[in-house]
């Protein structure tokens, strides 16, 4: 995907991060075709893609503590 349709996207972070100052987080941004996630304190850097069917199954297992430690 072309850097400057990144820099149109409106990134979100989440609600939880200002606990800390909001830097060590990520941010989302709904695109057209996909999800995209980058670091907040980098948001120059490098971008990760997800297809909404994949970004959806992600938040499901979030949701459901599949990551959560034990």
């Amino acid at each position: 995907m072309p850097a400057h349709r990144l820099n149109a996207a409106v990134w979100k972070k989440s609600s939880r991060s200002n606990g800390n100052g909001g830097n060590n987080c990520v941010e989302v941004a709904v695109l057209d075709t996909a999800v995209a996630v980058r670091d907040s304190k980098n948001p120059s850097g490098p971008a990760l893609f997800f297809d909404p069917a994949n970004w959806t199954e992600f938040l499901n297992s979030v949701q459901d503590g599949e990551f959560d430690i034990r």
